[in-house]
Protein backbone atom coordinates (compact mmCIF):
# COMPACT_ATOMS: atom_id res chain seq x y z
CA UNK A 1 0.00 0.00 0.00
CA UNK A 2 1.13 3.68 -0.84
CA UNK A 3 2.51 5.47 2.37
CA UNK A 4 0.64 8.26 2.92
CA UNK A 5 2.86 9.79 5.95
CA UNK A 6 4.75 12.55 3.91
CA UNK A 7 1.88 13.67 1.96
CA UNK A 8 1.28 17.53 2.33
CA UNK A 9 -2.00 18.04 3.90
CA UNK A 10 -4.23 19.62 0.67
CA UNK A 11 -2.71 15.75 -0.99
CA UNK A 12 -4.07 13.91 1.47
CA UNK A 13 -7.32 15.82 1.31
CA UNK A 14 -7.60 15.49 -2.04
CA UNK A 15 -6.81 11.73 -1.75
CA UNK A 16 -9.53 10.98 0.30
CA UNK A 17 -12.34 12.81 -1.18
CA UNK A 18 -11.47 11.42 -4.57
CA UNK A 19 -10.97 7.63 -2.89
CA UNK A 20 -8.04 6.85 -3.25
CA UNK A 21 -7.60 6.11 -0.09
CA UNK A 22 -10.02 6.28 3.22
CA UNK A 23 -9.43 8.25 5.75
CA UNK A 24 -8.84 5.45 8.18
CA UNK A 25 -5.82 4.09 6.18
CA UNK A 26 -4.42 7.87 6.45
CA UNK A 27 -5.18 7.48 10.12
CA UNK A 28 -3.70 4.30 11.12
CA UNK A 29 -0.42 4.83 8.80
CA UNK A 30 0.32 7.92 10.86
CA UNK A 31 -0.80 6.18 14.13
CA UNK A 32 1.81 3.31 13.46
CA UNK A 33 4.57 6.16 12.59
CA UNK A 34 4.38 7.80 16.01
CA UNK A 35 4.11 4.45 17.56
CA UNK A 36 7.67 3.62 15.70
CA UNK A 37 9.57 6.80 16.03
CA UNK A 38 7.56 9.12 19.41
CA UNK A 39 10.22 7.62 21.93
CA UNK A 40 13.49 8.67 19.84
CA UNK A 41 11.52 12.24 18.92
CA UNK A 42 9.45 12.83 21.73
CA UNK A 43 7.05 14.83 19.70
CA UNK A 44 3.73 13.57 21.15
CA UNK A 45 2.80 13.58 24.96
CA UNK A 46 -0.44 11.74 24.60
CA UNK A 47 -1.92 10.09 21.44
CA UNK A 48 -5.55 10.02 20.86
CA UNK A 49 -5.82 7.21 18.72
CA UNK A 50 -9.30 6.12 19.62
CA UNK A 51 -10.60 9.15 18.98
CA UNK A 52 -8.49 9.34 15.82
CA UNK A 53 -9.97 6.28 14.56
CA UNK A 54 -13.61 6.76 15.36
CA UNK A 55 -13.28 10.14 13.47
CA UNK A 56 -12.00 8.83 10.34
CA UNK A 57 -14.53 6.15 10.04
CA UNK A 58 -17.42 9.08 10.37
CA UNK A 59 -15.33 10.62 7.28
CA UNK A 60 -15.47 7.56 5.79
CA UNK A 61 -18.95 6.47 6.50
CA UNK A 62 -19.82 10.23 5.08
CA UNK A 63 -17.73 9.09 1.72
CA UNK A 64 -19.58 6.16 1.18
CA UNK A 65 -23.30 8.15 1.74
CA UNK A 66 -21.71 10.11 -1.26
CA UNK A 67 -21.62 13.28 0.67
CA UNK A 68 -19.69 16.27 0.17
CA UNK A 69 -16.30 16.22 2.52
CA UNK A 70 -15.02 19.18 4.23
CA UNK A 71 -11.56 20.90 2.83
CA UNK A 72 -9.73 19.33 5.38
CA UNK A 73 -11.40 15.50 5.53
CA UNK A 74 -9.09 12.91 6.27
CA UNK A 75 -5.76 14.69 7.72
CA UNK A 76 -4.33 13.88 10.57
CA UNK A 77 -3.27 17.14 12.90
CA UNK A 78 -1.83 17.45 16.66
CA UNK A 79 -1.76 20.43 18.59
CA UNK A 80 0.73 22.14 21.33
CA UNK A 81 -0.49 20.77 25.13
CA UNK A 82 -1.32 24.16 25.93
CA UNK A 83 -4.76 23.40 23.74
CA UNK A 84 -7.36 21.68 25.36
CA UNK A 85 -8.27 18.40 23.99
CA UNK A 86 -11.63 17.00 26.11
CA UNK A 87 -10.90 13.90 28.19
CA UNK A 88 -6.86 14.97 28.40
CA UNK A 89 -5.54 17.47 31.27
CA UNK A 90 -4.11 20.26 29.47
CA UNK A 91 0.11 20.72 30.86
CA UNK A 92 1.31 23.41 28.89
CA UNK A 93 4.70 21.43 29.51
CA UNK A 94 4.75 21.42 33.10
CA UNK A 95 4.68 19.14 36.00
CA UNK A 96 2.49 21.16 38.43
CA UNK A 97 -0.48 21.31 35.74
CA UNK A 98 -0.44 17.41 35.92
CA UNK A 99 -2.99 17.16 38.62
CA UNK A 100 -5.25 19.98 37.08
CA UNK A 101 -8.77 18.22 35.93
CA UNK A 102 -9.13 17.00 32.38
CA UNK A 103 -10.26 19.39 29.84
CA UNK A 104 -13.98 19.06 29.81
CA UNK A 105 -14.47 20.32 25.92
CA UNK A 106 -11.59 21.15 23.00
CA UNK A 107 -10.33 23.99 22.51
CA UNK A 108 -11.95 26.18 19.37
CA UNK A 109 -9.32 25.93 16.85
CA UNK A 110 -9.35 21.83 17.68
CA UNK A 111 -13.15 22.15 17.14
CA UNK A 112 -12.49 23.88 14.16
CA UNK A 113 -10.10 22.00 12.62
CA UNK A 114 -12.55 19.10 13.31
CA UNK A 115 -15.14 20.70 12.19
CA UNK A 116 -13.49 21.15 8.27
CA UNK A 117 -12.56 17.16 8.41
CA UNK A 118 -9.35 16.97 10.17
CA UNK A 119 -7.94 13.81 12.36
CA UNK A 120 -6.66 14.59 15.59
CA UNK A 121 -3.61 12.40 16.75
CA UNK A 122 -3.13 13.99 20.21
CA UNK A 123 -1.07 16.21 22.40
CA UNK A 124 2.35 17.73 21.29
CA UNK A 125 5.65 18.33 23.67
CA UNK A 126 6.35 21.71 24.41
CA UNK A 127 8.52 23.56 25.99
CA UNK A 128 7.20 24.63 30.36
CA UNK A 129 4.58 27.26 29.91
CA UNK A 130 5.87 28.32 26.58
CA UNK A 131 8.92 29.94 27.84
CA UNK A 132 11.50 28.20 25.72
CA UNK A 133 13.40 28.79 22.54
CA UNK A 134 15.09 25.20 22.47
CA UNK A 135 12.07 22.20 22.73
CA UNK A 136 13.36 21.28 26.45
CA UNK A 137 11.33 20.11 28.80
CA UNK A 138 12.32 18.12 31.99
CA UNK A 139 9.29 16.67 32.97
CA UNK A 140 8.41 14.92 29.45
CA UNK A 141 11.95 14.79 27.85
CA UNK A 142 13.30 17.35 25.42
CA UNK A 143 11.68 17.30 21.60
CA UNK A 144 14.21 15.85 19.18
CA UNK A 145 14.77 16.92 15.53
CA UNK A 146 13.63 14.36 12.68
CA UNK A 147 16.58 15.42 10.62
CA UNK A 148 19.06 15.32 12.99
CA UNK A 149 18.12 13.91 16.82
CA UNK A 150 21.03 15.43 18.28
CA UNK A 151 19.78 18.73 17.38
CA UNK A 152 17.11 20.45 19.22
CA UNK A 153 13.64 21.57 17.50
CA UNK A 154 13.75 24.91 18.80
CA UNK A 155 10.90 26.39 20.92
CA UNK A 156 8.60 26.29 22.52
CA UNK A 157 6.47 24.50 19.72
CA UNK A 158 8.87 21.52 19.68
CA UNK A 159 6.44 19.02 19.40
CA UNK A 160 4.69 20.88 16.95
CA UNK A 161 7.83 21.11 14.99
CA UNK A 162 8.96 17.98 15.05
CA UNK A 163 6.13 15.96 14.73
CA UNK A 164 5.13 17.84 11.29
CA UNK A 165 8.99 17.61 10.05
CA UNK A 166 8.90 13.87 10.59
CA UNK A 167 5.26 13.07 9.36
CA UNK A 168 3.58 12.08 12.28
CA UNK A 169 1.12 14.26 11.51
CA UNK A 170 0.41 16.49 8.51
CA UNK A 171 0.06 20.01 10.52
CA UNK A 172 0.39 20.52 13.81
CA UNK A 173 -0.98 24.12 15.72
CA UNK A 174 1.29 26.05 17.88
CA UNK A 175 1.67 29.22 19.70
CA UNK A 176 3.83 32.15 19.49
CA UNK A 177 4.45 35.01 21.98
CA UNK A 178 8.10 35.79 21.14
CA UNK A 179 9.06 32.88 18.09
CA UNK A 180 7.79 29.99 19.33
CA UNK A 181 6.27 29.37 15.78
CA UNK A 182 8.84 30.76 13.90
CA UNK A 183 11.94 29.03 15.38
CA UNK A 184 10.86 25.27 15.43
CA UNK A 185 9.79 25.94 11.65
CA UNK A 186 12.85 27.16 10.78
CA UNK A 187 14.86 24.71 12.82
CA UNK A 188 12.66 21.67 11.16
CA UNK A 189 12.65 22.72 7.99
CA UNK A 190 9.05 23.50 8.00
CA UNK A 191 6.37 26.48 7.14
CA UNK A 192 5.11 28.50 10.02
CA UNK A 193 2.26 30.89 9.88
CA UNK A 194 2.28 33.32 13.06
CA UNK A 195 -1.12 35.23 12.40
CA UNK A 196 -2.20 38.98 13.31
CA UNK A 197 -3.12 39.59 16.27
CA UNK A 198 -6.24 37.94 17.45
CA UNK A 199 -6.24 36.84 14.14
CA UNK A 200 -7.00 33.28 15.32
CA UNK A 201 -9.02 32.28 18.61
CA UNK A 202 -7.00 31.51 21.52
CA UNK A 203 -10.11 30.20 23.85
CA UNK A 204 -9.41 26.73 25.36
CA UNK A 205 -5.44 27.60 25.26
CA UNK A 206 -3.06 28.09 28.20
CA UNK A 207 -2.05 31.82 28.16
CA UNK A 208 1.79 32.76 28.75
CA UNK A 209 1.10 36.80 27.80
CA UNK A 210 -2.50 37.06 26.98
CA UNK A 211 -1.36 40.44 25.42
CA UNK A 212 1.16 38.74 22.81
CA UNK A 213 0.16 35.57 22.61
CA UNK A 214 -0.59 33.98 19.03
CA UNK A 215 -1.76 30.90 18.06
CA UNK A 216 -1.39 29.55 14.37
CA UNK A 217 -0.24 26.36 12.36
CA UNK A 218 2.74 24.05 10.97
CA UNK A 219 3.67 22.38 8.12
CA UNK A 220 5.47 21.76 5.30
CA UNK A 221 3.95 22.60 2.53
CA UNK A 222 2.26 26.81 2.40
CA UNK A 223 -0.35 25.87 0.47
CA UNK A 224 -1.61 23.71 3.78
CA UNK A 225 -1.11 26.60 6.23
CA UNK A 226 -3.38 28.33 4.01
CA UNK A 227 -5.86 25.48 3.88
CA UNK A 228 -5.47 25.21 7.70
CA UNK A 229 -6.18 28.98 8.48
Amino acid sequence: MRQWTHEPAHQLAKAVRNGEVTARQVAEQHLSLIAARNDGLRAFTDVTANRALAKADAIDAAYAQGLQLPPLAGVPFAVKNLFDIAGLVTRAGAKINRDHAPASTDATLVARMEASGAVLLGALNMGEYAYDFTGRNAHDDHARNPHDTERMTGGSSGGSGGAAAAGLAALTLGSDTNGSIRVPASLCGLFGLKPSYGGLSRAGTFPFVASLDHVGPLARSVKDLALAY
